[in-house]
């Protein structure tokens, strides 16, 4: 589905459905350097079960023009143009690590407009490592190799895929290097200084729903623990063995950890 927001062309996956602004919607947003494809399992499930989907590939990542946005709250409000430009008045946000924070964010900032988010792996901070954001900055490919091999868990180097014929590592390092030039960056630096996690939580006020990985050496289950415990009524699931990249490893999890909000 293409959609017009700030006056720059947006993608959105639908699910596998044409999009119904009339039933209740679910918007997927992805993590830094990611698009909408990581969410493919999921999207589709909740298209095909009543739900008006958008997995949406923010600006400049995927197939959706201009320039990446600097900040999780600048991403938050731009997710509510969005809801806009696509005729929907309320959306559950689900949310992988970055794109968790901006779920998390847009709730406070815009209570009215969001009806339940769904965190996966997602903690209330995401410092990232001075030498990540300088290989990210220089466009290394460094800083892809690792992201990817911090965002997989360990059965993920050695096949482990719950689709068969697939190589989950090999996938995730493709799809990063897909990204623009300092996109990745853009993404990580944004992580890197939101501060607002502890207090959104604390604020928020819909249902909510968090998935984490047990593995998890980028946003670790125990932080993301942490996050539940500061959201009111917040429910959290902690996937065994799997590590940051939930959607992909563990996928049936991750539609259990969502059903119950989303």
């Amino acid at each position: 589905m293409r959609l017009t927001v700030d006056g720059h062309p947006v993608f959105a996956a639908t699910g596998g459905k044409p999009f119904d602004p009339a039933l209740p919607a679910v918007v997927f947003i992805h993590g830094a350097g990611m698009d909408h494809t990581v969410w493919a399992l999921q999207a589709r499930w909740f298209a095909h079960h009543g739900r008006a989907v958008l997995a949406v590939d923010l600006p400049g990542h995927g197939a959706s023009e201009g320039p990446p946005l600097r900040s999780i709250e600048s991403m938050a409000d731009w997710t509510v143009r969005l809801l806009d430009a696509a005729g929907v008045r309320k959306a559950a946000l689900v949310g992988h690590s970055m794109g968790g924070l901006v779920a998390l964010e847009a709730a406070t900032r815009h209570p009215g407009r969001v009806r339940a988010i769904g965190l996966v792996g997602t903690a209330a901070a995401a410092p990232v490592s001075a030498d990540l954001l300088a290989a990210a900055e220089a466009n290394d490919h460094r800083a892809v190799d690792m992201v990817a091999v911090w965002g997989f868990g360990p059965r993920a180097g050695l096949g482990g895929s719950p689709v068969p014929g697939l190589w989950m590592l090999g996938d995730g390092v493709r799809l990063l290097e897909r990204s623009a030039p300092g996109v990745l960056h853009a993404d990580l630096a944004a992580c890197d200084a939101y501060k607002g996690g502890l207090d959104a939580a604390g604020r928020a006020r819909c249902p909510a729903a968090l998935v984490l990985g047990e593995k998890d050496q980028m946003t670790p289950a125990k932080a993301g623990r942490a996050l539940g415990a500061a959201i009111m009524g917040a429910v959290t699931q902690v996937v065994p063995k799997a590590g940051h990249m939930l959607m992909v490893e563990a996928p049936e999890d991750v539609l259990d950890g969502l059903r119950a909000v989303v």
